[in-house]
């Protein structure tokens, strides 16, 4: 029993502290504007302004041949790739996360209004949405213009379809927003899923397979794709 006793009291004081972390990153989290693909772009992204881009992180510029294409260096991150892409669909994956939780602790709407408003600027606003697809993931100048080992990027996507799916329960998202929202990630699904880049990611036998195999998941069930 004291066994029992003590394992309650740690779980609850665990509870009480991700309690208190979850609304004060809530809370500063919602004075953040959004940041979508359209923020920033890269002169080597074969893309559009809104097109998701990153790069391989081992390609560097050939010191021997600058205007030729990246070489490899194994094991060496280029600290100029372009990453902009990529750590804004963090920010969105987090603050999308969290501030739904805040929003499931508190019954506070603002929350769930302000990841709304994140949704809007990714999925339905013409002049900041995102594409969807990732032709452009993990380029490699002069040698690839996008790669399906890219796709894993989109797993940061998953914690914004969970955030959909609570939103839409609590009726917080307008039926017109839902309907662009939902028909994003099944376009999405369908490029992923018929794409030579995710056929190739589907059938990798290692972490990017299963990372396919994640967000597809995760994104059937927001659209209600019982099939897939």
């Amino acid at each position: 029993n004291q066994s029992v006793f003590s394992q309650t009291t740690y779980s609850n004081k665990v509870a009480n502290f991700l309690v208190k972390d979850i609304l004060y990153k809530a809370n500063r989290d919602l004075q953040l504007a959004p940041i979508t693909v359209t923020a920033s772009h890269s002169e080597r992204s074969a893309g559009g302004v809104h097109d998701f881009f990153s790069e391989g992180d081992y390609w560097w510029p050939d010191s021997s041949n600058p205007t030729g294409p990246y070489i490899q260096k194994d094991g060496l991150t280029n600290p100029y790739n372009f990453t902009a892409h990529r750590k804004a669909m963090i920010r969105f994956s987090q603050l999308a996360g969290t501030c739904t939780s805040a929003f499931l602790l508190t019954k506070n709407k603002k929350y769930a209004q302000h990841v709304l408003k994140h949704l809007k600027a990714w999925f339905i606003d013409t002049a900041t949405l995102m594409n969807p697809s990732l032709l452009y993931a993990q380029a490699i100048k002069g040698r690839f213009t996008g790669r399906g080992v890219g796709i894993i990027d989109m797993i940061q996507m998953m914690e914004v379809a969970q955030s959909v799916r609570i939103l839409e329960k609590y009726k917080i998202i307008p039926p017109k927003d839902l309907l662009v929202i939902k028909q994003w990630f099944a376009n999405y699904l369908s490029w992923v899923t018929t794409h030579p880049y995710g056929i190739a990611e589907r059938e990798a036998m290692n972490n990017h397979g299963t990372c396919w195999t994640m967000q597809v998941a995760v994104f059937a069930k927001l659209v209600n794709d019982l099939t897939l």
